[in-house]
């Protein structure tokens, strides 16, 4: 997350970066800003932290490649994951299914063994886990666990 995301879009993408995404709460007009991230040839996504209602990308959603749901206050790893943030994910992908949106959904934010099947349930098609791959054991094995469990938990979707 940082301050006037606009100015460094150009330097992402000419590093190389091809998906670039942007937290609603720090763009002045995120509309413009997504645009421009696709005027660089990336996919564009926007991020909305734990308080942030799902109805502000309402007029964003057609524009976007995927919606990140902060599953934790950002800031720092190994956060608890907030249960409320499931909402959100199910709105995004009632959204999607009613509107013929083709956004993908992603998760970051106390992804582990306990909760990646109801993220995946939820709607989240993207998972972002840190401490459950790295924090213990073996990364290939955690990883490998995890993945696993989401495609479970993909079998199960309502």
């Amino acid at each position: 997350m940082i301050e006037n995301p606009d100015q460094y879009i150009p330097e992402f993408a000419d590093a190389g970066a091809d998906w670039i995404s942007v937290h609603q709460e720090a763009c002045r007009h995120l509309n413009r800003t997504l645009h421009l991230i696709k005027q660089h040839e990336c996919r564009a996504g926007v991020v909305i932290n734990p308080a942030t209602p799902v109805e502000t990308l309402a007029e964003v959603l057609d524009i976007v490649d995927y919606v990140l749901v902060m599953s934790v206050n950002p800031g720092f790893g190994a956060q608890k994951f907030i249960p409320a943030t499931l909402h959100k994910m199910r709105k995004l992908a009632e959204i999607r299914a009613a509107r013929g949106y083709s956004y993908r959904i992603e998760v970051d934010g106390g992804i582990g063994m306990d909760t990646v099947a109801e993220v995946v349930r939820a709607g989240a098609e993207i998972l972002v886990a840190g401490n459950a791959v790295f924090g213990e054991g073996d990364a290939k094995v955690n990883a490998q666990a995890l993945l696993d469990a989401a495609r479970s938990a993909s079998l199960q979707r309502v």
